[in-house]
């Protein structure tokens, strides 16, 4: 069924409203779902029958610095605009023990892309290695929207709304899923998730991957808008 889109999203720069519905119904193969090789479809998030948007890309040019990552570990956690964590990041990224340049810009253009998509003015970041199970269910996030960059190891799970029996979803436990339909994705791509404080939200259930058994490690980027927004028309 063909997407209807009643007005363009912000901040994109299309000819027509066709061009962008075109490029959002043909990005994925689930209803809930936004995946394309372009950043603009990030924007699809806030289409009302989504709750996640995935940008697939190659981080090949990071190899090297994440290698060198494993030999001088990080976790840097800051608070406010850009501005103030792009200080803490870089003090954290390039003028620590280890130096990582390529990353820094990295995480700074995906700083600079979350507030377009939010129009958010302060943000919660995490960039830290993790190798535990964080959430070992299936959930749906106490916010409206986060950015997930899993840079190394595997990448989150998530639900399309086609594996998830609808009887099931009022009840607080025993969530009914089709395990064949469960999605992941790669590492290095970018998902934006939408949470239960979105408003008109229908939040996407994901999850960890499981990693305490096999030990295996996660080095992954989060990002939180610091603000509740209100709307986003």
């Amino acid at each position: 069924m063909p997407i209807v889109v009643r007005r363009q999203p912000p901040h994109l720069k299309y000819n027509s409203m066709k061009e962008f519905n075109n490029l959002v119904a043909t990005s994925a193969s689930y209803s809930n779902a936004v995946i394309s090789q372009y950043t603009e479809a990030l924007q699809g998030i806030h289409l009302e029958t989504k709750n996640i948007a995935i940008y697939q890309r190659d981080v090949a040019e990071l190899c090297n610095e994440l290698d060198q990552m494993a030999k001088h570990p990080v976790e840097c956690r800051a608070s406010g605009s850009v501005e103030d964590i792009l200080l803490v990041l870089r003090d954290q990224l390039e003028h620590g023990s280890g130096k990582f340049p390529k990353l820094y810009a990295d995480v700074a253009e995906l700083l600079a892309l979350f507030k377009r998509i939010t129009r958010a003015s302060s943000f919660r970041l995490l960039l830290t290695s993790v190798s535990t199970n964080m959430c070992r269910i299936f959930h749906t996030d106490i916010n409206d929207l986060r950015l997930l960059c899993t840079y190394s190891g595997p990448g989150t799970l998530w639900l399309p709304t086609e594996s998830i029996d609808g009887s099931s979803l009022n009840k607080s436990k025993d969530i009914k899923i089709d395990k064949s339909q469960i999605q992941q994705v790669a590492t290095g791509d970018i998902a934006i998730l939408k949470g239960a404080l979105y408003p008109k939200s229908n939040p996407v259930l994901h999850r960890s991957p499981a990693i305490e058994e096999s030990g295996e490690h996660r080095f992954l980027l989060r990002i939180d808008t610091n603000e509740f927004i209100s709307s986003f028309s």
